[in-house]
């Protein structure tokens, strides 16, 4: 035999015993409570009725995702809304410790922390992608960490249900005056939007919506996107469909974790229990677009639904009122003031190439498909 096979044969069998090595120290560094058959359980609340076409779909993925790649030894026990607590008790929930994770919107929020809603969406704001861009990379994730840590919190993004529709009417719009006296229900800064133009919000959480709409407790209702709000059932009860959803180009789901239960996690555990979370964002969102388009067919094809747009007056009126409720909201305090800035800095920097790279595209492709 050769010299050089016999030490291609010795690093062959040196480069086996390395890798066996390697796989063995990785076992090895394996949490302890995987090692020794333990198991790391939480409850997880939400606000939305279970295995919901999108947020729903999504909570119960995340929960599922950090079992498998924990092989069992991390489970999370979803309770949908109602089940352990209220839809819209899941954040005093996660703070208390009643639970340690949820998966919620920020903006039910708004009423207690004022800038919380700019973490869902804001009118006329930033598109998927974009608020993906200034929560990882234009400081948004800092922000938000510290204007939840007050009630020991920790929140991330989870899930994304994509740019939302306008709403669901009972009565088409034909100008301004039809939105005075309106009640419609309409979470975060769009609900104030139309507050100030006449309208009058309603606030309910989203397993009540159908039957307040069906009833007459609601004239209109915004929830999600067609894949969703056929789902919940509002083509039964409203024929009449806008867009753009001006109120919220963005949405973005939120996990919330209880800090010092997230603190106490083994690091492979958080960065699992992180991981999965951050996966479903562009899981969710492309799960989303494919449904919605589909869903949107049907609402017209099958359902009846009238798909519209808002009239001009309505949308010029909508974008002056929500530059002035933006600017009320900064005001509140100087943290809702911090928020208000980075956002439009974010909006600043990136609305132009998204005009360039994505409308012009849009634009462009017009005709084609």
């Amino acid at each position: 035999m050769s010299d050089a096979l016999k030490n291609r044969k010795n690093l062959s069998r040196r480069d086996m015993l390395v890798g066996s090595a390697i796989g063995s120290a990785s076992v090895l560094s394996a949490p302890a409570v995987m090692a020794q058959g333990a198991v790391t359980e939480w409850k997880l609340v939400t606000s939305w009725p279970k295995n919901l076409p999108g947020p729903g779909v999504t909570a119960q993925r995340i929960a599922d995702q950090v079992a498998l790649l924990s092989g069992g030894a991390f489970k999370i026990r979803l309770f949908a809304a109602g089940e352990l607590v209220p839809a819209l008790g899941v954040f005093d929930a996660v703070s208390n410790g009643t639970a340690d994770m949820a998966h919620t919107a920020s903006f039910f929020w708004q009423g207690k922390i004022p800038a919380s809603v700019y973490f869902t969406a804001v009118p006329f704001g930033l598109l998927p992608h974009e608020h993906i861009s200034w929560i990882e990379q234009g400081g948004g994730q800092a922000l938000w960490e510290e204007l939840y840590a007050p009630f020991g919190i920790k929140p991330v993004m989870a899930g994304n249900t994509g740019v939302q529709m306008g709403g669901w009417y009972k009565k088409p719009l034909q100008s301004l005056d039809d939105l005075r006296g309106l009640k419609i229900r309409m979470p975060g800064l769009g609900g104030e939007v139309m507050r100030r133009l006449g309208a009058a919000p309603v606030g309910l959480p989203p397993g009540e919506l159908f039957q307040a709409l069906q009833t007459g407790v609601l004239d209109a209702t915004e929830f999600l996107g067609p894949w969703s709000d056929r789902a919940m059932g509002f083509q039964k009860a409203a024929k009449y469909y806008y867009s753009p959803g001006f109120h919220e180009p963005n949405g973005t789901g939120e996990a919330l974790f209880n800090q010092a239960a997230f603190d106490t996690l083994p690091t492979e555990f958080q960065a699992i229990l992180l991981e999965a979370c951050r996966a479903e964002n562009g899981r969710a969102l492309a799960e989303s677009d494919w449904e919605n388009a589909g869903s949107l067919q049907l609402l017209q094809q099958e359902d009846g639904v009238e798909v519209l747009s808002y009239p001009e007056d309505i949308l010029d009126a909508l974008r002056v009122t929500t530059g002035e409720v933006l600017l009320d909201t900064s005001r509140q305090d100087p943290m809702s003031n911090r928020i208000y800035q980075s956002h439009q800095t974010a909006l600043k920097r990136l609305s132009p190439w998204s005009d360039v790279a994505m409308r012009r595209f849009l634009s462009a492709r017009d005709g084609f498909a």
